[in-house]
């Protein structure tokens, strides 16, 4: 899959974006603002075995965002099942140096598309912590709602906190 976002890609990973994955995700500051699954230290074995699982997603669910040279960041989609199998939630991280540059809105608003037309949603939602108010913005600006305040639902970094509930319906 390739989505361009001129001068920027959501595309498929690759085997070759290990080095920048691990250079990238590495990161205290990006790892304080995702879920424990994505480890801190983040090592090229991590990068390698991430890269081997989504080129095994049927259907292909995970991505890279890119500039036109490297990977510098993740997107990607949960599917849900059972009684919520028409909602989906959406995640996103980009390497530090690239943060400010309107990348992750515009791989958020490209990705949302993509996944209405792709699958049957009628929703899609994302869960941001308290502390991630430019994540707040980005998700604001690709128009997702905030919906609620989950309070005190979240420990990380050795802090329980708030965590807020985005989401966007079908148009």
């Amino acid at each position: 899959m390739k989505i361009d976002i001129t001068p920027w890609q959501v595309r498929s990973l690759r085997p070759d974006d290990a080095e920048a994955l691990a250079r990238y995700a590495n990161n205290r500051s990006v790892w304080r603002n995702l879920n424990d699954a994505f480890p801190h230290p983040y090592t090229i074995g991590d990068a390698r075995a991430w890269i081997a699982l989504t080129q095994a997603e049927q259907p292909e669910r995970n991505f890279a965002l890119a500039s036109p040279t490297e990977l510098i960041g993740g997107i990607g989609l949960k599917l849900r099942d059972d009684v919520f199998r028409r909602s989906a939630e959406i995640g996103y991280w980009l390497g530090e140096p690239f943060w400010g540059q309107g990348i992750a809105n515009a791989a958020l608003r490209a990705l949302t598309e993509w996944a209405f037309a792709e699958f049957d949603l009628v929703r899609i939602e994302a869960r941001v912590f308290e502390w991630n108010p430019a994540s707040c913005r980005v998700l604001e600006k690709a128009g997702y709602d905030r919906e609620a305040r989950m309070r005190q639902a979240v420990y990380k970094d050795g802090l329980v906190i708030d965590q807020f509930i985005y989401a966007t319906l079908r148009g």
